[in-house]
């Protein structure tokens, strides 16, 4: 039975035709970035994508056209802070396109800024809610810092702005304040896995009295990662109480609301820490100077009441009868005896002392030249014990190299027998009929042939054959 049909493009182009009357103008289409490739031509590739329950329910291909692209990604940029990347939420402004080959794509030529900016603020305010209903948003207020906390936990990168003015004008207080650092990413999708890493770590290591997270200016997209959620209760279920300093005067962050306390600048949360060790250092010296005016007030008090005292003893002196005028007299010059006759036994044992030191100067003096005479008398014989010797073993080798001279023992009747390469021959293995051969002697040498070889093997001679 013939049926009706159409070919698959003629199908494609009805589609295509109906895609066309049914989105006849650009539209405002909501979506999440799924892939995102910017290529080298300039066009971007990229994907849009809506999930919910965390599953993907819709996903349709789309591009910007080059001359276009650089535009947008500026005005999008400029207007929220943040890159133009995958992940963002964002609402683009797209002509539906339907393609016989590449099936339905959509081409954007806008996208606003406003909106993905409202999109982050309603993302943060859904953290703040969060952690409200969690309670961590007042844990870190129930900690108090010691009365001087002198070891700080500092959170920040190694290159982090701020970081360096914070170190300086704590050192620059003159204080006892060890600030240790503990290095983390402060900016960037990985920067709050980064710090409540450090966090924990901090918690492991005793003795620290506060924690504090510090980041200088930048950009809203920087600053970001101080929104996390994850980040914030961490700060807050820190045991130690976390100061922040972070961005620039006009920020506050999620991070800033969970901390025990925060101020604008690391500067600023330098000046909290020297605040308190001013504020202890003037308490001492309140304390000193009403110590020091009670005491001066006590001796005053102790000199009226010695006054007065002298004052009743000499009026009793002078109402007194001669008789205790006459024991006062005898009384002074008893002392005065006593006083002249132990500086006389104290100078006489000086003297003697002096001389008993001179005398044992003397005598240790002599010892001493007397040890050093002998000394170099020792040394002296010494060495020439020592040259003697080396002269005589000088000598002995000088024998030895001589009677080992090949000179000396061919003058005692031997001889040397060299080949054709005035190589030294010791053994005739290496000798055969009509070799040629030299043989020295003390007075000459000479070349001759051999005719005639044999070898002593045992108690048997044996001729070699050519």
């Amino acid at each position: 039975m013939d049926r009706e049909f159409v070919d698959l493009r003629t199908l494609q182009a009805q589609i295509r035709e109906g895609i066309g009357d049914l989105f006849p103008e650009k539209l405002w289409v909501r979506a999440e970035i799924g892939q995102w490739s910017p290529r080298a031509n300039g066009h971007c590739y990229l994907s849009l994508t809506q999930s919910e329950r965390g599953k993907p329910v819709a996903e349709v291909r789309a591009m910007i056209w080059k001359w276009q692209f650089p535009s947008i990604k500026a005005c999008f940029e400029s207007g929220t802070g943040q890159t133009l990347q995958a992940g963002i939420t964002v609402l683009v402004r797209v002509q539906v396109n339907y393609s016989e080959l590449y099936g339905i794509s959509l081409f954007i030529d806008d996208i606003d800024p406003a909106f993905t900016l409202g999109e982050k603020m309603q993302e943060r305010k859904r953290t703040i809610e969060r952690l409200k209903a969690g309670g961590y948003l007042e844990m870190q207020q129930e900690l108090c810092l010691p009365a001087l906390p002198a070891r700080l936990a500092v959170v920040s990168s190694r290159t982090a702005a701020g970081l360096e003015d914070f170190l300086d004008h704590l050192s620059e207080s003159g204080y006892a304040i060890r600030a240790d650092l503990f290095e983390a990413l402060m900016q960037g999708e990985s920067a709050p896995e980064s710090i409540i890493s450090a966090l924990e770590t901090i918690q492991d290591e005793a003795g620290y009295d506060a924690v504090l997270i510090l980041r200088g200016g930048g950009s809203e997209t920087d600053l970001a990662c101080f929104d996390d959620y994850d980040l914030a209760v961490a700060i807050a279920t820190c045991p130690l109480p976390v100061l922040t300093a972070i961005g620039h005067e006009r920020d506050y962050h999620v991070a800033d609301m969970a901390a025990n306390r925060f101020v604008k600048t690391p500067t600023a949360l330098a000046d909290v820490f020297i605040d308190i060790f001013a504020a202890e250092d003037a308490r001492v010296a309140d304390f000193g100077v009403r110590i020091a005016s009670g005491a001066q007030r006590r001796v005053q008090d102790a000199l009226r009441d010695t006054e007065a005292l002298l004052a009743r003893i000499r009026l009793g002196l002078h109402r007194g009868t001669s008789a205790a005028d006459a024991a006062l007299s005898r009384t002074a010059t008893r002392i005065a005896r006593g006083l002249d006759a132990r500086l006389a036994a104290e100078n006489a044992r000086v003297t003697q002392a002096a001389t008993r030191l001179s005398r044992g100067a003397t005598a240790k003096l002599h010892a001493v030249e007397k040890g050093l005479a002998d000394a170099v008398q020792r040394l002296r014989f010494g060495m020439n014990a020592v040259v003697g010797a080396g002269v005589s073993d000088i000598a002995l080798k000088e024998a030895r190299i001589a009677s080992a001279d090949p000179r000396a023992i061919l003058s005692r009747g031997y001889v040397l027998v060299t080949d054709d390469r005035n190589r030294i021959l010791k053994t005739v293995e290496r000798v055969g009929v009509g070799s040629r051969i030299g043989v020295r002697f003390s007075d000459g040498a000479l070349r001759a042939h051999v005719s005639e070889v044999w070898r002593e093997d045992g108690n048997q001679e044996k001729t070699a054959t050519a």
